[in-house]
């Protein structure tokens, strides 16, 4: 299947954070998924599109457009695994800067649900250590 996304003039370039929770799970979930991975947040009715390089956003009214997008990402930046990750977030159409007020938060919940799908469901079982005796 093939996608095609447009872009409008970059209208902003702000710099961010992004909590390390986040980045770590949706570069997680990308690595299972290969070059591209398609998350639905529902809760706003839109799509991410993450790939190495960008996550791009996408309103399900206007899904050809990208509205924004989430670039540059510097994990090295940081000391620790548990530590935000600075990036770029670039505006596309104007309604961009309200979306980032709730997109975060939600993008996080619809990486978790996606994680929660994406776990193969195993029974677990535990096995008893047994040491052979020592005979001397």
């Amino acid at each position: 299947m093939e996608e095609r996304f447009y872009r409008e003039q970059e209208i902003a370039r702000l710099p961010d954070f992004l909590p390390a929770a986040t980045y770590n799970l949706a570069h997680t979930l990308l690595a299972r998924a290969g070059q591209c991975l398609f998350v639905p947040i529902r809760s706003l009715q839109y799509m991410a599109v993450l790939d190495a390089e960008e996550f791009i956003f996408v309103d399900s009214q206007n899904r050809a457009w990208v509205e924004l997008a989430w670039q540059h990402f510097r994990p090295q930046a940081r000391a620790a695994l548990d530590e935000r990750v600075p990036f770029e977030v670039v505006h596309y159409l104007p309604q961009a800067a309200e979306t980032m007020k709730r997109l975060p938060g939600e993008f996080l919940k619809a990486l978790q649900v996606l994680a929660e799908r994406d776990l193969p469901q195993q029974e677990a079982h535990v096995l008893p250590l047994v040491r052979p005796s020592r005979t001397k």
